[in-house]
């Protein structure tokens, strides 16, 4: 299975969290080919709605558009640029990799240095290093220069494409949150496509998830959907350094997770789960005790309350610049959503 056209262009946009603008536009554009309707707002959202038949519920399919990146708080006089994480990095992870800063006048690439192993003392080895230990460096001679090519505030990513992998698996940055965004985009292609169901589906893509909710929490409050399905990553459970008995069993080819717990909808995920099993769509089910560390967690209580479900796609080396997924678990994430929503053939009572 070759990686999608379309995942690939997302994958390759910057957007860190606040400064989504490239990756949602690529949204909008692949979007347009099939929505009957695309909004924007304020906060860096979007909304492609691919309208229904009648009177059915409304469901927004959700993904997050940010990605974690990092941002410039300092210039030195040397020209050295200090940064800040936007969203949750492992220092270990920078050390080293080649970024891109995106500036008013385009990307400026550069490198995360830090002290030479030859030239750290003892007990410097022993220590990991941390955000301020590092700094990127553009090849600027003096902090004059490196102030004409970057300002603070312009914010980074790591610079590198996709690589496909055997087994239809795929390496990228980003891959936290794009694939969600693919597969909101996925789903309602298929609806579009195919027997549209009563109700209006809405590929939604939303801003700054890495750092708020932001973007979640606007857009429930905007669109007042009658269902949310957030489509998110977790951890594949088949790497070695993961507990299946601390995360549930999860490795890559056994399709998306489901996942049932405490803020989640019981009727959304007891459709869900028919809506797999009635097409032979393979999956695996998560519990959650309490919230779910995604944009549900924003969402199922705007306004008065909206009914959520989280379905999540295994993934490896989360928060990284080498995220791996298998496709089939991507593409049976976006046909088991497209199959929920062409169920809602009639409003549904969802009150406990």
């Amino acid at each position: 299975m070759p990686l999608p056209s379309v995942l690939r262009d997302l994958l390759t946009a910057p957007g860190p969290s606040g400064y989504e603008q490239p990756a949602a536009t690529v949204f909008r554009d692949h979007c347009s080919r099939f929505a009957d309707e695309i909004v924007r707002d304020t906060v860096g959202s979007t909304v492609a709605r691919v309208k229904g038949t009648g009177d059915g519920p409304t469901v927004a399919i959700v993904g997050h558009i940010d990605e974690i990146g990092l941002i410039v708080h300092h210039v030195d006089e040397q020209g050295f640029l200090w940064f800040t994480g936007v969203g949750g990095w492992d220092p270990v992870i920078l050390v080293g990799q080649r970024v891109e800063i995106l500036s008013r006048d385009g990307r400026v690439p550069g490198v995360v240095g830090k002290k030479p192993i030859h030239l750290l003392k003892d007990e410097e080895r022993k220590k990991v290093p941390e955000l301020r230990d590092l700094h990127i460096d553009i090849g600027a001679t003096d902090g004059e220069e490196a102030a004409r090519l970057v300002r603070v505030g312009d914010v980074a990513v790591i610079a590198g494409e996709p690589v496909e992998l055997p087994n239809d698996r795929v390496v990228s940055r980003s891959m936290d949150n794009r694939l969600g965004c693919y597969v909101a985009y996925e789903a309602a292609r298929l609806v579009a496509e195919g027997e549209r169901p009563a109700g209006d589906v809405c590929a939604v893509a939303v801003a700054q998830e890495e750092i708020t909710f932001g973007g979640s929490q606007t857009t429930a409050y905007s669109l007042r959907p009658d269902i949310a399905i957030v489509v998110d990553v977790t951890f594949a459970t088949d790497p070695p350094g993961t507990s299946e008995r601390e995360l549930g069993k999860h490795p890559f080819g056994s399709g998306p997770v489901i996942t049932r717990g405490s803020t989640l909808d019981p009727t959304v995920y007891e459709r869900l789960h028919a809506a797999g099993a009635e097409e032979g769509i393979p999956f695996t089910v998560a519990a959650s005790a309490r919230g779910t560390g995604t944009d549900a967690d924003a969402i199922h209580r705007s306004r008065a309350g909206v009914p959520t479900g989280v379905v999540s796609i295994p993934l490896r080396y989360m928060h990284s610049p080498v995220e791996m997924v298998q496709l089939d678990d991507v593409a049976n994430t976006a046909k088991l959503i497209a199959a929920f929503a062409r169920r809602l053939d009639k409003p549904v009572d969802f009150r406990r």
